[in-house]
């Protein structure tokens, strides 16, 4: 029996990757800061919180005695022009969506190593690939995630663990709820994007475990984040000029 923990599981991307490795027959423990984790099959989890992560390695250990997939999900929306975001913004994105998943992996992977395999699944965005003007930070992070991830793959490869960076495009969820920031004009645009995507989690979640299943470290799970990676790997010169019409729509 596969044993996953699943971080910002209540809702969202994570409860459909919840379900879908429940529906491949995984034990699924969600850890989330929201209330409605506080379950049978959910654990309360700060990310930004040592104490949690060592309650939640506590319980990992007493109820599975191992982990075979931590899927390092949870995060926060946000950003803003270089002008107008604050430090304090920079300093809240960043303990969440990046030391998130540090801590995470920190505190799974000398387990991982005990036993010789394992996998960490770490949710980045897009954004991790292709740097739209306007979202330094959310920017800056998810690019962050998707260095370390790379980094942990090579790390860890000898002890038998894997390690995969998710980058999907806008798709319909309820992350921009947790947006914050100073560039409520950033705010609207990026809401209007995620409200207006063709594709919702379940989407995203099936498409995950797909690129998992064949073995794919870096997934891009939908055709618009592959086409806007594949423009800036194939034609930079175009890609930089669309990024720069769509700033000057900031201005």
């Amino acid at each position: 029996m596969t044993r996953v923990l699943i971080t910002g599981g209540a809702a969202g991307l994570g409860a459909s990757l919840a379900a879908a490795y429940r529906a491949r027959g995984a034990d699924v423990v969600v850890a989330d800061i929201a209330e409605t984790a506080e379950t049978a099959d959910g654990l309360h989890l700060d990310v930004r919180s040592e104490g949690d992560w060592a309650a939640a390695r506590a319980w990992v250990e007493e109820h599975w005695g191992g982990l075979d997939v931590l899927v390092n999900n949870a995060g926060v929306a946000g950003g803003g022009r270089v002008d107008v975001a604050t430090m304090e913004e920079w300093q809240w994105i960043t303990e969440i969506n990046l030391f998130g998943v540090v801590r995470g992996t920190r505190t799974f992977v000398p387990m991982m190593k005990q036993a010789g395999s394992g996998t960490i699944l770490n949710i980045a965005s897009l954004a991790g690939l292709v740097h739209p003007a306007g979202m330094g930070s959310y920017n800056a992070v998810k690019a962050g995630v998707v260095a370390f991830t790379e980094t942990i793959g090579h790390e860890l490869a000898a002890f038998g663990i894997r390690a995969a960076a998710v980058c999907p495009s806008y798709f319909r969820t309820g992350l921009m709820d947790s947006v914050q920031g100073a560039d409520t004009a950033l705010s609207a645009t990026m809401t209007k994007l995620v409200a207006n995507a063709p594709l919702g989690p379940d989407d995203i979640a099936a498409a995950v475990l797909e690129g998992l299943d064949r073995g794919e470290e870096l997934i891009l799970p939908d055709p618009a984040a592959r086409a806007a990676y594949e423009l800036k790997l194939s034609d930079r010169a175009a890609y930089d000029a669309q990024l720069r019409r769509q700033a000057e729509r900031l201005s």
